[in-house]
């Protein structure tokens, strides 16, 4: 017998949705029985993540997270297209501009916290506003950092910083977002393959993996089963939180 459908009928906005992680959420959400709206800045890489979908009325959006108008521009055309605003989001978009601190410029620095930080701050703002303004009486926000965000990691020192804000945006939004019955949780992945991870060497991907107690690189998909029960009433008491995905890496 199926299992039931978490979802059924539910907005949910996943940014970043063109490819990684951002796609296996999609994917899971949908199977759950949301309504996806796939948002990322590569157009084309949400039109496959769409093509991929089970059938529905999902639709695949263009946006910057990391501009202000961009995003209003993205709340404008989900309202308009659903009728309704997004009552699930999950901010996955993310990028790496990996440098040593004493080569890293100001350039990469601000690129990565713009992406990272900046826009995860203006989607979650602008989901929560479209969600109190409407009188809906509830909402989860997930919005992903990463492990590194903790502990740090070579060659990341922006990357590092924009996920540990991540998680201090995230805990403040969960605290001043409860009065609207509105959640906010952190997912922080550890080693997982994605585009991200296909520039690096096998053989430092092996290393990597030998440093799990799991013995294994995390695949998208185990992010995004998080993802999806966070989303889900079945995390209803659940706010404010950072849920590791590391496969025991770290702990």
């Amino acid at each position: 017998m199926a299992a039931a459908r978490r979802l059924p009928g539910v907005l949910a906005l996943v940014t970043g949705g063109g490819s990684g992680i951002g796609r296996a959420v999609c994917a899971r959400l949908a199977r759950e029985g949301a309504l996806v709206a796939v948002a990322d800045r590569d157009a084309a890489g949400a039109a496959e993540t769409l093509r991929a979908l089970p059938a529905g009325a999902h639709r695949a959006l263009e946006v910057d997270v990391g501009c202000a108008e961009s995003v209003a521009g993205l709340m404008a055309l989900l309202q308009a297209h659903f009728s309704q605003p997004a009552s699930v989001c999950i901010n996955c978009a993310g990028i790496t501009l990996d440098e040593f601190l004493l080569k890293q410029t100001e350039e990469a620095f601000d690129a990565v916290l713009r992406v990272n930080l900046k826009g995860t701050f203006l989607v979650t703002q602008a989901v929560a506003r479209a969600l109190v303004a409407s009188g809906a009486s509830g909402g989860s926000i997930i919005n992903v950092g990463s492990i590194v965000g903790k502990v740090g990691n070579l060659g990341q020192a922006n990357y590092a910083a924009s996920k540990a804000g991540v998680e201090a945006l995230s805990k403040t939004a969960a605290k001043e977002l409860a009065r609207y019955g509105i959640r906010c949780n952190t997912v922080l992945p550890g080693f997982i393959r994605s585009p991200m991870t296909d520039k690096v060497p096998q053989k430092v991907l092996d290393k990597f993996a030998a440093m799990v107690p799991l013995g294994r690189l995390g695949e998208p998909e185990d992010v995004a089963d998080v993802c999806a029960f966070l989303a889900s009433e079945d995390s209803r008491y659940i706010t404010g939180a950072s849920v590791e995905v590391t496969g025991g890496l770290f702990t």
